[in-house]
C-alpha cells in the first residue's frame, strides 16, 4: 500500500504542476486575448488542479491503518475523493454555460479574439496528451479509480481543445465571434457530462457492488479447487478502493470436528486469495451439509449465475 500511495502521490503532483502551467497560460491569454472558450479551457484546467489536491489528500487517507472507528480501513476515501471530483467538475461546466449564455446575450460589441489563443491552444493539447496518458498509465498500475476517472477527465480535455481550437477557427474564417462563444457552450455541456459519466461509475462501488460481476465465477471457481467443500452459497462481494472483500458460505461434512471444518475454511480463504487479485479479506461462514435457511434472503449461488447466462443467451434473437 505504501508502493501504491507513493505512485499515486506522484502522479497527483505532475498532474497538479502540469495543470497549473496549462491553466495560467489559457485563462491569461484567453482574457488578453477576448476568447471565452480559452477561458473556459483554462477554468476546465484548474479543475484539475483542484482535483490533484483532492486525490492527494485522498491518499493520504487510504494510508492510514484501521482503527477502532474504522475497521476496514480507510480505502473508501478514494470512492468519495472521486464523486467530490464529479462534483466540481459539473460545478465549473455550470459557471461556464452561465457566463457564456450571458455573454451571447449581451448586446455590447466585442472585438474578436486575437491569434495568439490558437497557439496556446495548440500547447494545451499537446500538453493535456502527455498527462492524460500518464495518469492513465499509473492508474492502471495501481487500480486507483481517481486517477483513471482524472486520465478520463484530461481525455475530455484534449477533446474541449480541440473544441476551442475549430471555434476559433471558425471564428477568423467568418469573422463572427459567436462561433467563439458557440464552442465555449459546447464545452461547458460536455463537462457537466463527464461529472455525469464519473458518478455513475463510482455509483456502483458506492452501493457495495462490483463493475465486472465475472468475480463471483472467479470466487466460485477458487472454491471448487477445495476438497471437502460443498454449495458455496450466499457469495457477496464488495470493493472497497482496488480491493475486494469477499464473503460465502460454504457446506462441509457435519461429522467433521470444529478444527477439522476451520482447516477447510482455511484452505477456501488460502485458495481465493491465490487466485483472485486484490483480495483484502474473506470471510467464510462453515455449516453442515444439507443445511437449508429459508430466510438467506442476500448472496448469490453458482446456479443463480448458470441462470442468468441461460436467460441472457435466451434473449439474444
Amino acid at each position: 500500500m505504501d508502493k501504491r500511495e507513493k505512485k499515486i502521490t506522484r502522479a497527483s503532483w505532475v498532474g497538479i504542476i502540469g495543470n497549473g502551467i496549462l491553466a495560467v497560460l489559457k485563462v491569461s491569454f484567453g482574457l488578453i486575448s477576448g476568447s471565452l472558450a480559452l477561458v473556459g479551457d483554462g477554468i476546465d484546467s484548474f479543475t484539475d488542479i483542484v482535483t490533484g489536491f483532492i486525490i492527494l489528500f485522498a491518499a493520504k487517507i487510504m494510508s492510514k491503518p484501521p482503527d477502532r472507528e474504522h475497521p476496514y480501513g480507510h480505502h473508501r476515501a478514494e470512492t468519495i475523493a472521486t464523486v467530490l471530483l464529479a462534483f466540481i467538475i459539473f460545478f465549473a461546466g455550470a459557471q461556464l454555460i452561465i457566463n457564456t449564455v450571458s455573454a451571447l446575450l449581451s448586446t455590447e460589441s466585442v472585438a474578436l479574439p486575437s491569434a495568439i489563443s490558437i497557439y496556446i491552444v495548440i500547447i494545451s493539447i499537446l500538453g493535456k496528451i502527455f498527462l492524460a496518458f500518464y495518469q492513465y498509465r499509473i492508474g492502471q498500475d495501481t487500480q486507483s479509480s481517481m486517477l483513471i476517472a482524472n486520465s478520463k477527465n484530461m481525455r475530455n480535455d484534449i477533446l474541449i481543445s480541440f473544441g476551442v481550437l475549430l471555434g476559433l477557427i471558425f471564428t477568423y474564417l467568418f469573422n463572427l465571434r459567436i462561433f467563439d462563444s458557440i464552442a465555449a457552450l459546447i464545452i461547458a455541456l460536455w463537462i457537466i457530462k463527464e461529472a455525469y459519466d464519473i458518478v455513475m461509475e463510482t455509483n456502483i462501488e458506492l452501493m457495495d457492488g462490483v463493475e465486472d460481476t465475472k468475480i463471483y465465477q472467479e470466487v466460485f471457481d477458487a472454491i471448487d479447487k477445495v476438497e471437502g467443500v460443498y454449495n458455496p452459497h450466499r457469495t457477496r462481494i464488495r470493493k472497497m478502493s482496488n480491493l475486494f472483500i469477499i464473503d460465502t458460505d460454504i457446506e462441509v461434512d457435519k461429522n467433521l470436528t470444529v478444527c477439522e471444518a476451520h482447516n477447510i475454511a482455511m484452505e477456501v480463504e488460502k485458495s481465493i486469495k491465490e487466485n483472485i487479485k486484490d483480495v483484502y479479506d474473506v470471510i467464510i461462514h462453515v455449516e453442515p451439509l444439507g443445511n437449508i435457511e429459508h430466510d438467506e434472503s442476500f448472496g448469490l449461488c453458482e446456479e443463480m449465475l448458470d441462470r442468468k447466462q441461460d436467460s441472457s443467451k435466451e434473449s439474444k434473437p
